[in-house]
């Protein structure tokens, strides 16, 4: 690694993405579920290509030639991603918003496996314990609200529908994580966060067309309503683009499992958020939780900056 950004990139895109979410959440009261995830592409495609092209212009760099292999890339990414806020935000439906994005937060193990898998990335010691105390931090968050977190009790909970969503809702975001490094990559340019920029721009452009052609056909009262609710869509949409520009350049300057392990820190933005926008309350497990992820991030931490 040679820049430390991701690691500031990647607790604010923590902190965006809780905010985002728990705006997101309180939008099912308006919108479908196809609605609610279709904000965040619609409104935050335009923000995510003005922050490419400033960017471009401030270094002064020409436009990115678009291959083949990225575009593909940034196809699969993108439909990953929609798939994963979908499973995201109908996770919130069986328990709380605190509880839904819990199960979720297991991409940071799916997403060290894809990355071994898919990047060949390895990681030290350190951030191995790190995604384990992560992991415990998120079933005591996720489970802990009925006494004692057992190894029965979480193999029990794996089959109920909202560990299932979650856990694919985490797979979704792995894969997305991964795809979206390997369009990266494609783009070959010498400056990542330039790279990171345009592969955002690109993938929200294309996540916007096959979102909103999907609700378009399938929902268009949805698509009205989308519009019509441009004051507080367009707020998920700006936050949308903000955090993940800031995952973008996370994944194109660090390994994607050391990012989304930092990232984790949104689990206490969303305890906050639940609290302040929800009205839920935090209990004392959620406190436990917290504390095994933020322990998490500084074992990963302390093995990957010098």
């Amino acid at each position: 690694m040679t820049s430390a950004i991701w690691v500031p990139a990647a607790l604010v895109a923590g902190l965006f993405q809780a905010w985002r979410t728990a705006l997101q959440q309180r939008l099912r009261a308006e919108l479908s579920l196809s609605g609610a995830g279709l904000v965040r592409y619609l409104y935050g495609a335009p923000i995510a290509i003005g922050l490419a092209v400033g960017y471009f212009a401030a270094q002064r760099l020409s436009a990115p030639r678009l291959s083949m292999p990225f575009l593909l890339f940034a196809v699969g990414g993108g439909l990953a991603q929609i798939v994963g806020t979908q499973l995201l935000i109908a996770a919130f439906g069986y328990r709380n918003f605190v509880v839904g994005t819990a199960f979720s937060k297991t991409e940071a193990l799916q997403a060290a496996v894809f990355a071994w898998l898919l990047l060949g990335e390895r990681l030290s010691l350190p951030a191995i314990v790190g995604i384990a105390l992560g992991v415990a931090g998120v079933l005591v968050l996720a489970l802990g609200g009925g006494g004692k977190v057992g190894s029965r009790q979480v193999v029990a909970s794996l089959g109920q529908p909202a560990a299932l969503v979650g856990l694919g809702a985490g797979a979704s975001f792995a894969l997305t994580a991964v795809l979206v490094k390997r369009a990266t990559l494609a783009l070959d340019l010498p400056d990542a966060v330039a790279a990171a920029l345009a592969t955002l721009a690109a993938v929200m452009l294309l996540q916007t067309l096959m979102h909103g052609a999907f609700v378009a056909l399938r929902e268009p009262a949805t698509l009205r309503r989308v519009l019509e609710t441009w004051r507080s869509s367009g707020q998920v949409g700006v936050l949308a683009s903000l955090g993940s520009a800031c995952w973008f350049i996370g994944f194109a300057t660090a390994p994607v499992a050391l990012v989304r392990i930092v990232g984790q820190v949104e689990v206490a933005f969303t305890l906050a958020f639940a609290r302040i926008y929800l009205g839920e309350r935090t209990r004392s497990h959620e406190g436990i939780g917290l504390l095994l992820v933020a322990a998490g991030v500084v074992f990963a931490l302390s093995g990957a900056l010098p």
